[in-house]
């Protein structure tokens, strides 16, 4: 199991060039991609975006790709376009100022922008191996995080299952038990009217308990939600990302659960499904983060 959220950097030198990748990735339901390159690299984005696919199955994940020169092969260019717009501007700012016209090369070369380092990068296919190189690393990174944290989601996930089945031990235990509790409840009704109070056998009463023991059976409910526990179980017997199947087994559960609260009709119970429903809305935020 592993979470959505990381961070990965990787790095790898070619051709006079250094390429620096940093990844890093959010919840999302679906995969979600963003790369940010220089437009001389925009050519490899969808290489990029196959190499997270083949990886990643969810979350948002924003990829950060840089190239510079390496010590030793960086070169210098004027901006003759840049040096030429300062020069103008600079004159006219002396002109309505009344000053004296005494620009120099000096003060050009030291305006922003004006000198660069030329880095040209040249064709951008033939940088790919370096780059997927440290995208690779990045992705190696940033996925180790994703397990730790993954790792820490699951014990959670697992303590809170065995929180939901001991609750359902409890419902299943106390469900026999709401019959004959009805059964008492209507014979008491029944004689704080001041009426003779039916045997326990009587036809009438007996019609009762059996019209309410159909409408309030659970069993089904019951059944249902322990399958959705042994399928949770099954998800760590896989290696294959489970976020999407715990977020359909989490909406599975809230239905079951919400049944046996409206059906059951009885008090303990009711208090067994209000923790039920507390520690399944606790289990439902943690799967938000699961790949």
């Amino acid at each position: 199991m592993k979470s959505m959220t990381g961070y990965g950097r990787g790095e790898c030198a070619q051709n006079g060039f250094k390429i620096t990748i940093e990844v890093s990735s959010v919840n999302r339901k679906q995969i979600e991609i963003a790369v940010n390159l220089s437009r001389d690299l925009e050519v490899l984005e969808s290489r990029i975006r196959d190499e997270i696919n083949r990886r990643l199955a969810r979350g948002r994940v924003t990829v950060r790709v840089a190239a510079h020169a390496t010590e030793g092969t960086s070169k210098m260019r004027i901006n003759q376009t840049l040096a030429k717009a300062y020069a103008k501007e600079l004159r006219s700012l002396a002109k309505a100022l009344r000053l004296k016209d005494d620009l120099s090369l000096d003060l050009l070369t030291r305006a922003p922008g004006v000198l660069q380092p030329a880095e040209e990068i040249g064709e951008a296919e033939e940088l790919w191996p370096a780059m997927s190189k440290a995208l690779n690393a990045a992705l190696d990174t940033m996925i180790k995080m994703r397990e730790r944290e993954g790792a820490h989601l699951a014990k959670d996930l697992k303590t809170r299952i065995a929180t939901m089945r001991r609750g359902v031990t409890k419902v299943q235990e106390q469900a026999p038990q709401v019959l004959a509790r009805y059964r008492d409840q209507l014979r008491e009704r029944i004689k704080a009217v001041g009426l003779e109070a039916p045997g326990l056998d009587d036809e009438r009463l007996t019609k009762e308990v059996f019209y309410f023991a159909d409408r309030s059976d659970i069993s089904e409910e019951l059944t249902r939600l322990q399958s959705h526990f042994q399928q949770f179980d099954d998800c760590f017997k896989s290696g294959e990302p489970v976020g999407r199947t715990l977020d359909f087994l989490s909406q599975e559960m809230n239905r079951e659960i919400n049944t046996v609260g409206s059906k059951a009709n009885d008090s303990l119970i009711s208090r067994e499904v209000v923790l039920l429903k507390s520690e399944l809305e606790k289990f439902r935020e943690q799967v938000q983060n699961v790949e």
